[in-house]
């Protein structure tokens, strides 16, 4: 049976015991910030067994992708060296949400594995918590499972909880043993050597959890009113027994992959071929992660795929493939999973160019980096050592991009061991330095709770939302090097956050005015920023206006990139997310996901469909809900941001829904227009969008006529004719500048010539120097061609001052390299040296640069003293 009519054949039994066949979740939870990667088939139906959410359906079963590379489930580092871990893995899984328990779901199990698929009863086994008497009656009573094969252990190994308190209950665990059936009677007597055990010939198949109590804060179990079934078997692992074989890797789940990394490397795979294993494995998760929206970039789920991509491309090496392989395995991944997961489909190509891309900006570092790591492995050699220190380990992941696992990989693979803690040291020192660099200057100085207190209670609420002016008290205050920082009791200045910079305006009270420059939070304070402009801060009364022009101006580029976030959504398909912003009076700036340029006509359509719906006048709604609300009314977030329980929507009509925290218009046509002026690459996979509107539009307008009257006026034509004017200078500059080098070339011809003929000679040997004009460096070594021509035998200096720099050129003939052994590199070296700076290059070529200009004269006229030197 192939793999995918053993899925197949598992949807279809329980479609037809009542369930409901369900699409799998994303490997990119979007609604549970405690999890990195979906890594179980329950996860998207967490809410269900903790009650926040009715079932749809009773009965419900699915294939789910999962991922375990973080957390406590993290087979990372046991992907290659056994052959049944995987960072990728299909969950095969049958849920009962309060309708059947523990009788059907043991017979279903049973019938499907022994009379569907087959399976020998003689190798079966099953586990049940030490306490639970119903499951192991009914695995006796309800199938034909001898009694000798059910097996009774503790909480360990067979009791399910999902945290430490919530819904929790007994488990049931199906094994099979792949071992020889004439000494199976041994472990009859000491069950604890192999099932649940150690003793790789027993694999686990399925988990049946029976969900039944509730774990009290107190530790106590309380019985559920509704009891749920949620069952998870490996698919990888099902294959292999269905196929009889004894490695995943076996089954033809992984064989199309592996055929493929033998074919493009030319090593055959054999039980020893741990890096086809890594790579195949490997592959199957930056596709389903990529695929779901998972970008390889430098922190979260992001920096995840980062390190697997590495540790792949590093296995490659082993197999001597140098150039970026990893990418076209995805088609063979596509063409054995699409029918199921069709989503791969889809994206495949934009897939293979992600992986592709990163793959090329890898390699440029992996080679140097792996020098490198052979250099530190031989200096611990030769010191008797093994551990690899923290620094050195930091130093390959901070400048050759190795993730920390990578290089404990590689050492491990060499005996040897990385200093963890020292490494993390360092990387904490990093981000120390980079958390200073980025702090404002009243927060390296200065907390709120520690300054002067002018009047007392609570502080910092916003009401900036409804209110641009309010009267209010500063409560702390401190005044330094010219800068007042305060806090009021309230405040309608927004503080930065989330891209959008903070409010300015005024704060006054009697005989004083704060001119107010910035607004920044600091803990839970929201911290006023700016100067005082009049008088003396004599009273905590104060009224607090926020500049109008500037909020406006602020609210049109806000809301506008909610307009943008759609509209390139549209164009460039559902992968693109936000992943960063700016927001500020005079522009926007946009960083999404998306791994390749956006063309011009792409913009232009973006830019329209955005100014179409500024034109619709749509209405701006905000509101407040709870998070789990808002997910459901398919809100967008942003998986970086964090999020209370209670989050503010903002709601464009039927146009666009995000969550959002900022400041915003109330109709679109307040935002008058908006305007594209420059797209490019903010990282590996974000392209960077910046844009103007309203009076940023109008200003741009403006300085566009005035451009074009200006060049109309130069070129002395009307604006539809500028681009053939341009064009027709351009083609008389490459003329004129032609001639121009024709006529250079000429003169130096003419110039050599009498180089030539003023030559010196020192030992027998003639010389050249002479101090010349020439454009660059290029024209430099263009005279010393035609030098060495004339010479015939000799040696020529030329020098130049370019760009205020000193550029030197040395040339000996080829019958002076041979017969006396001189060499331009060893020439230009001690030339270099008296204009302060250095050079080499080859025997009859040399190059040199110095910054002492003035100290050319010296140089050139040393020249046969440094040839009767080198000729000793």
């Amino acid at each position: 049976m192939k793999a995918s009519e053993v899925r197949k054949s598992f949807l279809d039994y329980f479609k037809n015991k009542g369930h409901a066949i369900v699409p799998s979740a994303s490997v990119a939870p979007v609604d549970d910030p405690t999890l990195l990667f979906t890594n179980a088939g329950m996860n998207q139906f967490k809410n269900i067994f903790i009650g926040l959410e009715e079932p749809q359906n009773r009965r419900v079963a699915d294939t789910q992708k999962c991922i375990r590379v973080s957390g406590k489930h993290n087979d990372l580092e046991d992907v290659g060296f056994d052959t049944y871990h995987h960072t990728f893995f299909e969950m095969l899984g049958n849920w009962s949400f309060g309708d059947y328990y523990k009788k059907e779901a043991i017979e279903f199990a049973w019938e499907l594995l022994t009379e569907v698929w087959k399976l020998p009863k003689n190798r079966i086994f099953v586990t049940v918590y030490r306490t639970d008497d119903e499951a192991a009656d009914l695995w006796t009573q309800v199938t034909d499972i001898e009694p000798e094969r059910v097996m009774r252990f503790d909480e360990k190994d067979n009791f399910w909880e999902m945290g430490e308190t919530g819904p929790c209950g007994p488990c049931s665990e199906i094994h099979f043993d792949t071992g020889d059936l004439t000494t199976q009677a041994e472990f009859f007597k000491h069950p604890v050597e192999g099932v649940n055990g150690e003793n790789a010939r027993f694999i686990e198949l399925w988990n049946l959890v029976f969900i039944q109590y509730n774990r009290e804060k107190d530790g106590k179990l309380t019985p559920l009113k509704d009891k749920h079934v949620d069952t998870g078997m490996g698919f990888e692992r099902i294959v292999a027994v269905i196929q009889n074989k004894t490695s995943n890797y076996d089954t033809d789940i992984f064989t199309p992959l592996i055929e493929k990394i033998t074919e493009i490397s030319g090593i055959a795979y054999s039980d020893d071929g741990m890096a086809h294993r890594v790579i195949a494995d490997h592959v199957r998760t930056l596709t389903f992660s990529i695929g779901d929206g998972v970008i390889p970039s430098n922190d979260g789920r992001g920096y995840v795929m980062r390190r697997i991509l590495r540790r792949a491309a590093r296995f490659g090496r082993n197999l001597g493939l140098k150039d970026p392989f990893i990418y076209t395995l995805v088609d063979i991944l596509v063409k054995t999973m699409g029918e199921a997961f069709p989503e791969l489909v889809e994206k495949a190509e934009y897939i293979a160019r992600v992986i592709e891309a990163e793959e090329e900006s890898f390699n440029h570092t992996l080679d140097r980096g792996l020098e490198i790591f052979e250099k530190i492995r031989i200096t611990l050699t030769e010191a008797k050592s093994t551990e690899i220190g923290g620094d050195d380990a930091f130093k390959l992941y901070d400048t050759y991009g190795f993730p920390l696992d990578l290089t404990e990989l590689m050492a491990k693979e060499n005996n040897l061991t990385v200093d963890v803690a020292g490494f993390n040291t360092a990387m904490e020192a990093q981000r120390e330095r980079a958390r200073q660099a980025g702090k404002f200057a009243f927060s390296i100085k200065q907390d709120p709770e520690e300054w002067g207190a002018l009047s007392e209670g609570e502080h910092s609420l916003f009401i900036g939302y409804e209110n641009l002016q309010a009267g209010s008290e500063i409560r702390k205050l401190r005044q330094e090097e010219g800068l007042v920082y305060f806090t009021l009791s309230e405040t309608p200045f927004y503080a930065e956050s989330g891209g959008q910079i903070g409010d300015i305006g005024t704060v006054s009270g009697p005989g004083f005015e704060i001119e107010v420059t910035n607004t920044q939070k600091a803990g839970s304070h929201i911290v006023h920023i700016g100067k005082l402009v009049q008088g003396t801060i004599s009273t905590a009364q104060v009224q607090a206006t926020v500049d109008v022009d500037s909020r406006l101006a602020t609210a049109r580029n806000h809301t506008t990139t909610h307009l943008l976030h759609k509209a390139l959504r549209s164009v460039l398909g559902n992968h693109v997310s936000q992943a960063g912003s700016l927001v500020d009076p005079e522009r926007l700036r946009f960083d999404v996901t998306h791994f390749q340029k956006i063309e011009p006509a792409q913009l232009e359509e973006i830019e329209g469909i955005v100014n179409e719906q500024i034109r619709n006048n749509l209405p701006v709604e905000s509101f407040s809900t709870s998070f789990d609300e808002a997910r459901d009314l398919g809100a967008m977030a942003i998986f970086s941001e964090k999020y209370g329980d209670v989050v503010r929507v903002i709601k464009i009509a039927d146009y666009s829904l995000e969550l959002c925290g900022g400041t915003h218009l109330t109709q679109t046509g307040q935002a008058g227009m908006f305007r594209i002026l420059s797209e490019g690459s903010a990282a590996a996979g974000i392209r960077r969008i910046e844009a103007v509107t309203g009076f940023g539009v109008e200003s741009r307008m403006r300085s566009d006529r005035e451009l074009d009257e200006k060049l109309r006026n130069v070129l002395q034509c009307q604006s539809d004719g500028i681009e053939d004017k341009v064009l027709e200078l351009i083609e008389q500059k490459k003329f004129l500048e032609a001639q121009i080098t024709e006529l250079r070339q000429q003169a130096t011809s003419k110039e050599i010539s009498q180089f030539t003929d003023r030559a010196d000679e020192i030992a027998g040997i003639k010389y050249v120097t002479s101090k010349v004009e020439a454009a660059d460096v290029n024209e430099l070594k263009t005279m010393s061609d035609s030098l060495r021509d004339s010479l015939g035998s000799g040696v020529g200096v030329l020098a130049a001052a370019i760009n205020g720099k000193v550029s030197i050129v040395c040339i000996v003939t080829d019958d002076l390299i041979q017969t006396k052994k001189l060499r331009a590199g060893d020439i230009i070296k001690e030339i270099a040296l008296l204009v302060g700076g250095s050079g080499g290059g080859r025997p009859h070529m040399a190059l040199a640069g110095g910054k002492d200009v003035e100290k050319i004269d010296i140089a050139l006229t040393a020249v046969p003293a440094i040839i009767e030197k080198l000729l000793k």
